[in-house]
């Protein structure tokens, strides 16, 4: 009763409830968006080429929320915003202009942004002429990659690749705005509610597929061992995702005129995952270029792609390598040691027996070394093993370890932010007030 409680309080906070409700019609207006078929596809046959997919192409359908298998505006997904931000990121470790522009507050940021919007446009148009050939691939007969379909692409050609260019542009050009607002006036992050949307409108279909590949004969034992696994990889999920070291820092006294200052113990709270959901989507994004240089021809991609779309042992051990990559490496990007150990030092701050400056900075490093060691793991198993157990037990894609952590990651970072403006408003929590904020994290 008292978490029912705590969800009524929802309602009585104005700016909450216009928050949420701004981002329920974002999600609306994507799922309208999904169904809206690109012109001159043959969405139907579209449909019979993708379904029962895996790799690379199930992947790619399952975070643009169906929009794949209906060849519809929203296709590319909000996938070319996520790689301009990783390319992006990267400039920052090579490019001293983006490294001052990061210093230089809201403006740099702003800068930064309007970058990242530019690039994330021209990568549209990258994909998106790779998605027309792609498409004009896919075509029956003879000459075609897949015989036995009708053809995918009505009239190919070069009208048919501009506008298919012109159209998946606009349409993620659109995505991108979408989230951008619903992060700044809704509840969330606006991308990864996107992406949240996505997974989670492909479960029923999911459910129903399974049901009708499986004749209506499923085994009772077969669905307790996937809902075992389901509920102990959304715990394993949730405990890793709210585990933190907190090291502890202690204030140096000071005294001002009659008045002393500090003295206080506080703790410094480093996530054991730092990265979040983000490297399985930037894995996710990074694999999906080999079929767009593919489909251009590039030589020595065909073959790759080709692999990469069986969706065998090779594409998740890829996968789960660049998984761990990225979690080191966007750890190392958004979280600066140095930086830390110097603003404690200005702060008169030190951490108990670590002296200031670099040998607090070198300790900071190794403690976070040893954390994002085990949250890469985490993240590449959880993200793995659900997926190779569902490939056994020829599960829909939707239940697979990626679709898990994004949604779970996204379900407490979104009622984390619930709660935060519930208690600013003086309301207790959603867990109402003797139970245990989920807010507050749990030390690892």
């Amino acid at each position: 009763m008292a978490a029912l409680a705590g969800f009524s309080n929802i309602g009585k906070v104005p700016e909450l409830r216009r928050r949420i409700i701004f981002t329920l019609i974002v999600v609306a207006i994507y799922r309208v968006g999904v169904f809206i078929t690109t012109p001159g596809v043959d969405r139907v046959v579209m449909h019979q080429v993708v379904k029962g997919q895996g790799g690379l192409l199930g992947l790619f359908n399952l975070f643009s929320g169906g929009a794949l298998a209906n060849l519809s505006i929203f296709a590319l997904g909000i996938m070319p915003y996520v790689s301009a931000s990783i390319i992006m990121q990267l400039m920052g470790l090579v490019s001293k202009q983006v490294e001052e522009l990061k210093k230089e507050g809201e403006a740099g940021r702003r800068k930064l942004e309007q970058w990242t919007r530019y690039g994330a446009v021209a990568l549209s148009a990258f994909q998106s002429f790779g998605v027309a050939m792609m498409l004009e691939g896919m075509n029956g007969g003879e000459g075609g990659a897949i015989v036995g379909h009708g053809d995918v692409v009505t009239n190919p050609g070069w009208s048919f690749r501009l506008l298919t260019m012109v159209t998946l542009t606009t349409g993620s050009s659109l995505l991108m705005w979408l989230g951008e607002q619903a992060t700044e006036r809704g509840i969330g992050n606006g991308t990864s509610m996107i992406i949240f949307a996505s997974i989670v409108s492909g479960i029923p279909a999911g459910i129903v597929n399974y049901w009708q590949g499986a004749g209506g004969d499923v085994q009772p034992l077969t669905i307790a061992v996937l809902l075992g696994v389901l509920l102990a990889s959304i715990a394993v999920v949730v405990f890793f995702e709210r585990a933190q070291r907190q090291i502890p820092i202690q204030y140096s006294r000071r005294q001002v005129g009659r008045r002393v200052y500090g003295g206080q113990t506080a703790h410094l709270p480093l996530k054991v995952n730092m990265a979040s959901m983000i490297p399985p989507i930037f894995a996710s994004s990074l694999l999906m270029f080999p079929a767009t240089l593919a489909n251009m021809n590039i030589p020595g991609m065909q073959m790759f792609s080709s692999l990469l779309n069986r969706g065998d042992w090779l594409f998740h051990v890829l996968f789960a390598t660049l998984i761990i990559f990225f979690a080191f490496f966007y750890t190392a990007v958004t979280f600066q040691p140095v930086d830390v150990a110097d603003n404690l030092k200005k702060q008169q701050a030190n951490i108990p027996g670590i002296r200031p400056g670099r040998q607090t900075a070198e300790y900071i490093d190794r403690v976070l070394t040893r954390l994002t060691t085990g949250g890469a793991i985490y993240i590449a198993v959880i993200c793995t093993v659900p997926s190779l157990v569902a490939q056994s037990f020829r599960i829909p894609f939707q239940f697979g370890g990626t679709s898990l952590i994004i949604v779970v990651g996204v379900a407490l970072e979104t009622v984390n932010q619930i709660e935060a403006h519930l208690i600013t408003r003086s309301y207790e929590g959603l867990t109402g007030p003797r139970m245990t904020r989920l807010s507050g994290r749990r030390p690892a």
